[in-house]
């Protein structure tokens, strides 16, 4: 694999069904790219656009560690474990798949598109028993932890030595990602800027391995997901 790995917006995968619209950065359902499966142990993000009163029937999972953050409007969630609820925009939602879940998620507005990212993460030990959690996670600074693999702080536990944080730069800001004997990737959400001097917008992902990467805005906002992952063999 080349290092860096870029992904960019426009080349994504995409599946369309009216009621949904879902951007695919890694092969996911139809679409299929032996070169795009994944970056180390990240598996799935999905730029999902649900129908206002549509959404996922039940269905089920397993060993596999699923993350949904909402980006606008919100999203219901009912699964067998007992859990159910409403997930709101700036929400994230963790799945532990484990032995097996039933699940189903809906936009719960009569009005209103939902926008959500669905990241899967192949799980440390497979064969766990399945757990939820769902929170509001208050951004602190820059970069705010919201998984992590021990729960530390306001973050959400995962079965996988990861952690996901939530970046949120303003305009003239910038930050240093560090990979050293470790791997990330970097998805931008909204917003543009320079990551290590290429340019990067709205729905494009980069990965690296083993290096320091500087994030820099230009001329607006930027948000973004980092993923802290294991380094690749």
């Amino acid at each position: 694999m080349k290092r860096p790995y870029f992904r960019k917006a426009g080349e994504r995968g995409v599946s369309s069904f009216g009621w949904l619209h879902s951007k695919h950065s890694f092969s996911f359902g139809h679409y299929s790219d032996p070169e795009h499966m994944g970056f180390s142990v990240l598996r799935v993000i999905n730029d999902d656009v649900v129908a206002p009163k549509a959404g996922f029937d039940t269905h089920g999972h397993r060993d596999m560690e699923i993350i949904s953050y909402v980006l606008e409007g919100a999203m219901e969630h009912r699964d067998n474990m007992g859990n159910q609820g409403v997930i709101r925009a700036g929400d994230i939602q963790r799945i532990s798949a484990g032995t097996g879940i039933t699940h189903s998620e809906c936009n719960h507005s009569e009005k209103n598109v939902l926008k959500f990212l669905q990241i899967w993460i192949e799980p440390r030990v497979p064969g766990i028993e399945p757990s939820y959690d769902q929170k509001t996670i208050v951004q602190k600074d820059s970069m705010t932890p919201v998984i992590t693999p021990d729960g530390l702080g306001d973050s959400m536990e995962i079965n996988q030595d990861v952690s996901v944080y939530r970046v949120l730069l303003n305009e003239g800001e910038g930050l240093t990602l560090n990979t050293y004997e470790r791997s990330g990737y970097l998805h931008i959400i909204d917003g543009a800027g320079k990551l290590s001097g290429v340019n990067v917008s709205s729905g494009d992902g980069v990965g690296s391995m083993n290096e320091d990467l500087k994030l820099e805005t230009m001329n607006q906002p930027l948000s973004a997901l980092w993923f802290d992952l294991p380094a690749i063999c």
